[in-house]
């Protein structure tokens, strides 16, 4: 399954955050979008979901074009950057709605079984987060959507998420977005930087550099 985003225009009042973007994202890889804060990648995560209007917006899967907002599909799930969670719901109750097994979590989360049948806000937000990530990334859903899925996760849950991404890209097209760029690299097939409202597909990360996102030598 292939899923481009092209034509991408959006404006906050008078003030122009994205114009002339273009992102393909495909099963089977990890797609990462990289740009300082401001520049509208969480933006364009939500244009691509449905959950924000752009002035113009063209979305294609497998070259046909997406002519109602996917979050009204089954195609897509996505992790905005604030907990999705009801805060009275119980933590085997949500991996029940979501159809995930429980058993399975805790074999790589061991130090979670004690949280099974408190509320989810009973929980740091660092274990809500993780658990919020599982849910999503196991979710049956062809297209992934991740925004800053690493912020406020512990180091130890940081390689364990990033060994789920690697996983589940297998049979998902995996969009993810996060400041923290040294974890992103880690995962990413694909890379894009948006600049000045802009996508510029990354073909070596040295580019990162020559285009001002990282100082020289942070790489």
């Amino acid at each position: 399954m292939i899923f481009e985003i092209d034509n991408v225009e959006l404006y906050f009042k008078n003030k122009r955050i994205l114009n002339g973007i273009y992102l393909k994202a495909e099963t089977g890889k990890v797609t990462s979008l990289l740009g300082s804060n401001g520049s509208g990648k969480s933006c364009l995560l939500n244009i691509a979901f449905g959950t924000l209007n752009a002035k113009y917006s063209h979305i294609r899967l497998d070259s046909k074009p997406v002519l109602k907002p996917l979050y009204l599909t089954k195609t897509a799930a996505f992790l905005p950057q604030y907990n999705f969670t009801p805060n009275q719901a119980k933590v085997n109750a949500l991996f029940l709605l979501f159809d995930i097994s429980w058993t399975t979590f805790i074999v790589d989360y061991p130090e979670f079984k004690i949280h099974k049948n408190n509320t989810i806000n009973k929980l740091s937000g660092g274990e809500r987060r993780v658990i919020e990530i599982y849910l999503i990334l196991k979710k049956n859903a062809e297209i992934i959507l991740l925004d800053e899925p690493f912020n406020g996760v512990a180091p130890l849950y940081i390689e364990k998420i990033q060994t789920l991404i690697i996983e589940e890209k297998q049979h998902k097209a995996i969009i993810l977005t996060d400041h923290r760029y040294t974890e992103v690299i880690a995962v990413s097939d694909t890379i894009y930087l948006i600049k000045n409202g802009c996508s510029k597909l990354i073909d070596n990360i040295t580019e990162l550099e020559d285009y001002s996102y990282l100082s020289n030598g942070s790489l």
